[in-house]
């Protein structure tokens, strides 16, 4: 695979980017396809799930060492993380530059949501089934990171990141730990990235 792989350069004449509408669509659309392949494979995706605001805080914590790593990373962009940044830079900001926090909270709510419906409630659910917990878990995290293609390192980034948040489901028991931590380190990244951008080209 090659260092940058990206769904369509904005410069250079290339495609013009997707609109933000259709990327809220792709995220909940992972939803009822998750409800889809679940009742195909026998597995409720949300039969984890419990309403709970232990929950809910426990998901707020478990965002953090996420978010200590992208702080970091934004801090200090070498190597492949600069790579990962410039992709940003270059195909999703121009995509998101103008949206509001409610716009961004929707994206992630419709990807922590989506996301983890697909990855932990059904495909983590049934390979922890087929292979057991340890097996389970590294498999769904590399299915998760390799559908992230955005580099060669940002596949292992988010491999390692899937492996994270499958641990957390398990210690957790409940979905939603898991959505609310995914939507809040989203929803924090998509922030600091874009404020970052507008920083850096002194707007």
């Amino acid at each position: 695979m090659g260092e940058e792989t990206g769904w369509g350069a904005t410069g250079g004449g290339g495609p013009e980017p997707l609109p933000f509408p259709v990327f809220v669509l792709f995220e909940a659309a992972l939803a009822p396809l998750a409800l889809v392949l679940g009742w195909a494979l026998g597995i409720h995706p949300l039969a984890d799930f419990q309403w709970d605001v232990k929950a809910v805080l426990g998901g707020v914590a478990a965002a953090l060492p996420m978010l200590g790593f992208l702080a970091v990373a934004v801090r200090w962009p070498i190597g492949p993380i600069a790579r990962i940044k410039s992709f940003f830079n270059r195909e999703l900001a121009p995509v998101l530059e103008g949206c509001e926090w409610p716009d961004l909270a929707l994206i992630s709510l419709a990807a922590g949501v989506g996301e983890e419906m697909l990855f932990r409630g059904v495909i983590q659910g049934g390979l922890i089934r087929a292979f057991g917990p340890a097996a389970g878990v590294a498999s769904a995290a590399l299915l998760f990171g390799l559908l992230h293609p955005v580099t060669a390192w940002y596949i292992a980034i988010a491999s390692l990141l899937g492996a994270y948040l499958g641990v957390v489901w398990l210690a957790s028991g409940n979905l939603l730990t898991v959505m609310v931590a995914h939507a809040v380190y989203d929803l924090i990244a998509l922030v600091v990235l874009l404020q970052d951008r507008q920083e850096t080209r002194g707007e």
